[in-house]
């Protein structure tokens, strides 16, 4: 397969993929809150595993020891930013109903237009590095997008926004993702930095949404068998995208890099 159409086909995927739980919650008018309390932890095991079992040793073999000073760099940056732009969905119920009168929806459009943009360079320094990274940082990225999309649909249809505006505003801003992965992924050799830097900022961009917006949310939870569940449900994260690395590593070498420098 074209190392480009790869690269195009995932960062669609991944954008388009994200939408499933707000079309799920157009097409039922409920079981949004239910769905979402079990994406969540998902999503949370997910992004660690992604960061801690792949793209971190990714950044290491390529830059050394030293990409982890780049990783805490990373984390400190998106604490700043989420400080003073608000860019991140928290998932904790007493911080949503909060927020829902205060922030306006298309400021939250155009977060998570940003964050979709950053998403997709992730996706594009990932698939400069394999087409197996770049595949298992899709996936992470997806899985976190999931409840995410779910917690938009709901707070734009509870604003009046008709169901299918909600729709087309969401699939534009995801749609974003694959622009961003283009940019980097075209620019290749010419980076500014380093892929190894850019992976190891997509690490820490991982580590800190899980480790502050998701996990936090699952410790607040008040009923037991139900955080018991979603603390299973963090675990059967790691272990799903665990063996996808495996799998996407076997089939997918790492000397086998998603574009040639002939293809770039």
């Amino acid at each position: 397969m074209d190392s480009w159409l790869l690269v195009l086909a995932a960062a669609t995927a991944g954008s388009v993929l994200s939408l499933a739980g707000g079309v799920f919650l157009l097409v039922t008018h409920k079981a949004g809150d239910k769905l979402q309390k079990l994406a969540v932890p998902f999503a949370a095991g997910a992004l660690l595993a992604a960061a801690f079992l792949d793209l971190l040793p990714e950044a290491i073999h390529e830059g050394g020891e030293e990409v982890l000073t780049v990783t805490l760099v990373g984390l400190l940056c998106f604490f700043v930013l989420e400080r003073g732009l608000n860019w991140f969905h928290h998932h904790h119920e007493e911080d949503q109903e909060h927020s829902h009168t205060r922030r306006n929806v298309w400021l939250i459009v155009i977060g998570d237009t940003i964050h979709n943009f950053l998403d997709g360079l992730a996706i594009g320094a990932a698939f400069l590095i394999s087409p197996a990274t770049g595949i298992i940082a899709t996936v992470a990225i997806a899985a976190h997008e999931i409840p995410q999309e779910i917690g938009d649909f709901a707070l734009m249809l509870s604003k009046g926004m008709k169901g299918r505006r909600v729709l087309a505003v969401n699939l534009v801003s995801a749609l974003v993702t694959i622009i961003g992965a283009v940019l980097v992924y075209g620019s290749g050799d010419n980076l500014p930095v380093p892929e190894s830097s850019l992976l190891a900022l997509t690490a820490g961009f991982f580590i800190y949404i899980a480790a502050t917006d998701i996990i936090p949310s699952i410790q607040a939870q008040q009923k037991r068998r139900l955080a018991n569940l979603q603390t299973a449900i963090l675990i059967i994260g790691v272990l799903f995208v665990g063996v996808t690395a495996e799998l996407a590593h076997s089939f997918l070498p790492h000397d086998e890099p998603a574009a040639s420098h002939q293809d770039r």
